[in-house]
């Protein structure tokens, strides 16, 4: 789990998670918190491994997290998500069953109250992924998922470098899902896996920014230069009217000399199923 400056939330959630029948070994990355979210989790929680980087690790705090842990599968959650009693069994059977499943997506819940959780929209999306269902996966393939409610292989994760460090956070999932396509992990939504989010609702400042910003960045670290000049040219024509494509497309160009630095394009059978997911409604 990667935190900052969320002490609160992240109290109640890991009281959640110490509740689970599973009892799980719990990891916190403390992304540089400043409001004392390290003192709390050593005191209301001294079971829990706390980790302090001492900078934002961003969405790369959970490979920081994973690196540390030896259990064979990792369960991600948020300091706002945490997992439905039995979820982490099913999953950890699931992948037990399907040695070449690399990530479990699961179905989330969105909501504190039992009356009044909701399934998240991308649950739909993810259930019916145009990609289909591989003989040896258990459930329809995807290159996306919620990263807290996502369990992963370990070895596959860090076999891929895990959540890539220049796309900080916002869509950081879609690169570590086509990264473990192209070796040749299997990513499968499993709805019978069940997580739980309760999001704050107030602002995110940034967040669309950093989205677009970020889908760019996957367009040049991974897929074919055509691909990225095209998505490079929608989004400055995008920019003429809209001021948050302006500053997606500026900090892409800022960041776009590390993503040359670190380009790995992929396999053409994955760009093909990119393709395939872009071309659906």
């Amino acid at each position: 789990m990667i935190t900052r400056n969320r002490c609160t939330s992240l109290l109640r959630t890991l009281d959640r998670l110490a509740r689970l029948p599973e009892r799980p070994p719990v990891v916190v990355v403390d992304n540089g918190s400043t409001d004392g979210t390290a003192e709390a989790v050593r005191t209301g929680h001294p079971g829990v491994r706390l980790l302090t980087p001492g900078r934002n690790l961003a969405a790369a705090g959970r490979t920081y997290g994973a690196a540390v842990l030896r259990t064979p599968y990792i369960a991600f959650s948020d300091d706002d998500s945490w997992w439905e009693p039995g979820a982490l069994d099913r999953a950890a059977d699931l992948l037990d069953a399907h040695p070449r499943l690399g990530l479990l997506s699961a179905a989330t819940l969105v909501g504190a109250g039992a009356g009044g959780a909701r399934p998240d929209p991308l649950n739909e999306a993810l259930r019916n992924s145009p990609l289909g269902q591989e003989p040896d996966l258990p459930g329809h393939s995807v290159l996306g998922f919620l990263a807290c409610a996502a369990v992963v292989r370990r070895a596959a994760f860090l076999e891929v470098g895990g959540f890539h460090p220049l796309l900080q956070i916002g869509g950081e999932e879609h690169l570590l899902a086509i990264d473990l396509a192209a070796r040749g992990w299997g990513v499968a939504h499993c709805p019978a896996v069940v997580a739980r989010h309760d999001p704050d609702k107030g602002p995110r400042p940034g967040r669309v920014v950093m989205m677009r910003r970020n889908k760019l960045l996957t367009a040049w670290l991974r897929r074919p230069l055509r691909q990225a000049l095209v998505q490079s040219a929608k989004l400055a024509l995008e920019g003429r009217h809209d001021p948050q494509a302006r500053l997606a497309l500026a900090d892409t160009a800022r960041r776009l000399p590390a993503a040359l630095a670190r380009r790995d394009r992929i396999p053409a059978r994955v760009e093909r199923r990119i393709r395939l997911l872009e071309a659906s409604p």
